[in-house]
């Protein structure tokens, strides 16, 4: 049977509010982006094309550097409040290929474990569905506060986190999509498997200076499993 023909798609604004030139800051021995194009390669019989989408002449030579084509992505469609499935869309349109389906790597989570992907492709695969994003289950109390008054949300006062009902979160690390539901308008279709993981790396999403400390931590402790 012959392999889909699938891209991996990387969105790397300049533009960083909370971390300025998180982007092209370096995470070890690459530059944040990097690691995402690093990944993306290692699968050479999943992805045909790696793609990176920015506004940043900066971080375009980067990952051209690294092998990755370059789309360089319209002001408009750069703006702090844009939802990044616009920069796929263009993406898809402006390189005009039959791809089948979209792997989506964001670079602000840069550690993935080398199994994430195949085992997360074959279960998309076989389950028949449009979409697929890694999750994992946390274990914490949290609530709302209405007149100084906090309201347990997930949990009554005194209960045990480990009697906790399973909750899980979108981690971020993996996304896959067909290509046609991304031209559509979603990222997460109404048939969207929750694949879940349980990695050193699931908490690893940097938007802060702890955020980046915490994932040079990681990347020192659990290279072994990249």
């Amino acid at each position: 049977m012959t392999q889909p023909k699938n891209i991996a798609i990387i969105p790397a604004r300049g533009g960083s509010k909370r971390l300025p030139g998180k982007n092209s800051r370096h995470l070890g021995d690459h530059p944040l982006m990097a690691h995402s194009i690093l990944y993306a390669q290692r699968f050479p019989e999943l992805i045909d094309t790696i793609a990176v989408t920015t506004d940043n002449d900066e971080l375009a030579a980067i990952a051209r550097s690294y092998g990755a084509i370059v789309v360089m992505r319209p002001k408009e469609l750069a703006g702090d409040q844009e939802p990044v499935i616009t920069a796929m869309q263009h993406v898809l349109r402006t390189l005009q290929g039959t791809f089948a389906n979209v792997i989506l790597l964001q670079p602000t989570n840069p550690l993935r474990p080398l199994s994430l992907l195949p085992e997360a492709y074959k279960v998309f695969s076989e389950s028949n569905v449009q979409s697929l994003m890694s999750v994992n289950r946390f274990e914490e109390k949290f609530g709302t506060i209405k007149n100084n008054i906090f309201t347990p949300s997930n949990y009554s006062m005194g209960q045990r986190s480990q009697d906790l009902e399973p909750m899980y979160r979108e981690n971020g690390l993996l996304y896959i999509t067909e290509s046609k539901a991304i031209e559509e308008g979603t990222i997460l279709t109404e048939d969207n498997f929750a694949f879940v993981t349980n990695t050193p790396f699931d908490h690893v999403d940097i938007d802060t200076e702890l955020d980046f400390l915490v994932a040079e931590t990681v990347l020192k402790k659990y290279s072994e499993l990249l």
